[in-house]
C-alpha cells in the first residue's frame, strides 16, 4: 500500500536517515510544498521509500533539486531504496500513478541519480532510459 510522509512526527519518518543514496540532504528539505516522500508499506512496515521534488526543469544536480515554483510539470526521484527485493519497482509504479492523479501539472517523470552501476541496473530494468548525463548524475526519464 502506497503511504505518504507527511511530517516529522509521520511513523516512518524515522527511516529517512537510512537513506544510502543522499544521506546529507536535510530533513526540512524533504518535506513541504513540492515535495514528497513515499513508501510502499508492507505489513506495516516500509518495503521501499522514494523522496521527489517537483520541478519546472529537470536538475543536473542537488543545487537546483529545491527550487520552488507555483505549477511544477517535472517530479523528480532524487533518491530511491529498498528493504525487500521488487518492492523499489512497486514503489516507482505506484508514486507515478498517484502523482499523475493529485498533479495534474506533473507530466515529466525523471530521476537525478548518481552515476553508479546499481542506479543504472535499477532504473533501465524498469522501464527507463537515459535522458542526460551531467557532470556528477544522470537524468533517467520513465516514459507515461
Amino acid at each position: 500500500m502506497l503511504y505518504l510522509i507527511k511530517d516529522f512526527s509521520d511513523k516512518f519518518f524515522s527511516h529517512i536517515r537510512e537513506d544510502p543514496v543522499r544521506p546529507h540532504i536535510p530533513y526540512e528539505k524533504r518535506i513541504g510544498k513540492n515535495k514528497d516522500i513515499f513508501v510502499l508499506e508492507d505489513q506495516q512496515l516500509p518495503g521501499a521509500i522514494t523522496c521527489v521534488s517537483y520541478q519546472l526543469t529537470i536538475p543536473e544536480d542537488e543545487d537546483n533539486l529545491f527550487e520552488m515554483c507555483d505549477e511544477p510539470s517535472t517530479a523528480v526521484f532524487y533518491t530511491i531504496w529498498s528493504y525487500k527485493s521488487g518492492k523499489g519497482r512497486q514503489l516507482i509504479i505506484d508514486s507515478v500513478k498517484y502523482i499523475q492523479e493529485h498533479r495534474n501539472t506533473v507530466r515529466n517523470f525523471v530521476t537525478l541519480s548518481p552515476k553508479t552501476e546499481l542506479a543504472q541496473k535499477f532504473h533501465l530494468n524498469n522501464g527507463a532510459r537515459i535522458l542526460r548525463e551531467n557532470a556528477n548524475t544522470i537524468n533517467y526519464v520513465y516514459e507515461r
